[in-house]
């Protein structure tokens, strides 16, 4: 039985090491005896032959304790990593977690904005997949549509998973210490779903090669048969065995690794003696159980079958086959655990892939300070409540509150340089990704309606693609006004809008873009250094402005990064500029 629990995993590797080095020299001393007993049975007395056989079983059991060893060893140091990975969450050191950059997407409605993925990132703080195709799987759900039933299903999940450490850190740990990427999970699907049958030949010939071969060796001990029909009886069975080896190679190369098969048998076993409550976990945990069997024990007996398979080239058990025709006794096993399973295992790899979503999820919401609370309003509404941003420290974190509705549509906010103005439309973005899912949010609460998350922050030209930052700013602004003239009801976060033109034009064009919206279902934030635009507020219904403040002091610029109602009264780039050295003239 391995052990998971994480109290003193460094004394408890130092204790397990010294226990295997202790049973590696009792089973080299086991092995020199075996040997021993056995020659000298054969040549001097064949009573000797029975401690032989009892050493061979004591070698056997020394030998599958010394692998349990390992196993537990490596699930030590796969607890070890997870709590050294805690720790580097929990201060927001994240450059040494796998950061995910392969999932960025500049063209998704928000994810290249919020910092989802890439260095310093929300995919490094909830990652504990453990497979390419788990981690895949996490990253489409970061991505994924609003869905608030589908959220609050997950909430639901995820607030039981929370309070089941000991279970998060079984099925992280065994994944960590045993799941390889080796081979194609498509190779063993097909495999299972490929239709073989057992003919009475191959029965006959599984009970033949066995009776036939040890009478035909007891025979030749008794010199009844001369030596040489032993050969021929080889060449038979050359001939028989033929009629197995495409099929059993092809099992071979299809099952997983004997790594892989112990990965998906645990983490099998482990969901199997948990007990679930949420109905997402239910519906889940549905296919491990079997009427006839469990899925750990099904995976049990083709690990046994498996590692019998990929291994029948090898030198112990080549002359055995030859003799004995094992291969048609492994074959019909084979394919009898094939029917017997049929295809009850095809869809355990992509499971056990939700599975490591679920458990990052858990891990999550378990490990780290997210503690407030979720709000789905049938209204088209957004409501933040001391909102502080999950990337930044906890102490450091500065909270804000901001709410929208039928009457507080759209916000312009303005402020100073570097005073917060951008932290806090990620702060509130990253906390709606969160919240989709089914996580809570990094304050006291958030309440959404039924809206779509949308961003236009982070635009860059691209010089391969012949595109400048306001041709990419305004593509985005383009998806965005054809997504709300359809009908759609999104919350946007619009940074430093039509900043690429001039004053006039960007003036302009922002106000003709802020009515433009008002005219749909949209809601959320523009922010501008135009402080000109704060006066639509008393010409335009639905426009609110908020301000976030810096106080400039002789030779610093101090920042409280609060929000506060209102336009920003001052802005602090000319003595940003005298700070970096620039000289005005006096």
């Amino acid at each position: 039985m391995i052990d998971f629990q994480t109290e003193q995993i460094p004394e408890k590797l130092k204790a397990l090491r010294s226990q295997s080095s202790t049973l590696s020299i009792f089973r080299l001393l086991t092995f020199f005896g075996m040997g021993a007993l056995l020659v000298l049975g054969l040549a001097e007395s064949s009573l000797l032959l029975i401690p032989a056989a009892i050493a061979i079983g004591g070698f056997v059991k020394l030998i599958q304790r010394t692998n349990a060893l390992k196993d537990q060893e490596k699930v030590y140091l796969a607890l070890l990593k997870m709590q050294e990975n805690q720790i580097l969450r929990e201060n927001r050191r994240l450059e040494l977690l796998d950061s995910g950059a392969e999932f960025s997407d500049k063209n998704h409605p928000f994810s290249g904005d919020l910092d989802l993925f890439g260095s310093h990132s929300l995919f490094q703080l909830l990652n504990h997949t453990t497979s390419a195709s788990g981690k895949s799987k996490l990253a489409d759900l970061m991505k994924s549509h609003f869905d608030p039933q589908a959220s609050q299903s997950r909430a639901e999940a995820v607030a039981e998973l929370s309070q089941k450490k000991e279970f998060l850190n079984a099925m992280e740990a065994v994944g960590l210490a045993f799941q390889k990427d080796e081979k194609p999970t498509q190779t063993w699907i097909q495999w299972l779903e490929k239709v073989e049958k057992v003919s009475a030949f191959h029965y006959v010939l599984a009970f033949t090669g066995p009776v036939g071969g040890i009478t035909m060796l007891l025979l030749i001990f008794l010199g009844i048969v001369p030596e040489a029909v032993l050969g021929l009886w080889i060449l038979l069975g050359l001939g028989f065995l033929s009629r197995v080896f495409n099929p059993l190679k092809e099992a071979a190369e299809s099952i997983p690794s004997a790594s892989m098969l112990k990965s998906y048998r645990i983490r099998s076993r482990q969901i199997e003696e948990e007990n679930f409550s949420a109905q997402a976990l239910v519906e889940e945990r549905q296919i491990f159980t079997q009427p006839s069997s469990t899925i750990s024990a099904q995976l049990e007996e083709l690990d046994n079958l498996g590692l019998w398979a990929q291994n029948r080239i090898n030198l112990l058990y080549l002359p055995i086959n030859l003799l004995l025709w094992t291969d048609f006794f492994l074959f019909t096993r084979l394919i009898k655990w094939k029917q017997k399973v049929g295809s009850s295992l095809g869809h355990l790899p992509q499971t056990l892939e939700n599975w490591e979503v679920w458990v990052s999820l858990g891990a999550f919401e378990s490990q780290l300070e997210g503690n407030g609370t979720v709000v789905w309003a049938k209204e088209h509404t957004l409501a933040a409540e001391a909102l502080a941003h999950p990337l930044i420290l906890q102490g450091k974190a500065i909270a804000n509150s901001i709410e929208f509705d039928a009457e507080n549509r759209l916000v312009l906010l303005t402020g100073a340089n570097m005073s917060g103005k951008t932290t806090f439309m990620r702060t509130l973005g990253i906390n709606c990704v969160l919240a989709n899912l089914g996580l809570s949010p990094f304050g006291s609460s958030l309440t959404l309606g039924p809206i779509q998350l949308y961003t236009s922050m982070r635009n860059s030209d691209n010089l391969g693609e012949s595109v400048s930052s306001f041709y990419a700013e305004l593509s985005r602004i383009k998806t965005l006004i054809k997504r709300l003239e359809s009908g759609e009801t999104l919350f946007f976060l619009l940074d430093e809008i039509l900043k690429g033109t001039n004053t006039q034009d960007r003036i302009s064009g922002s106000e003709a873009l802020i009515r433009q919206i008002l005219q749909t279902n949209g809601l959320g934030i523009i922010s501008t250094h135009d402080i000109e635009l704060a006066e639509l507020q008393q010409s335009v219904e639905k426009v609110h402005n908020y301000s976030f403040h810096s106080e400039i002091m002789d030779q610093s610029i101090n920042f409280d990064y609060k929000i506060k109602k209102g336009p920003c009264p001052s802005f602090n780039a000319h003595k940003l500029m005298e700070l970096m050295g620039i000289r005005f003239r006096q």
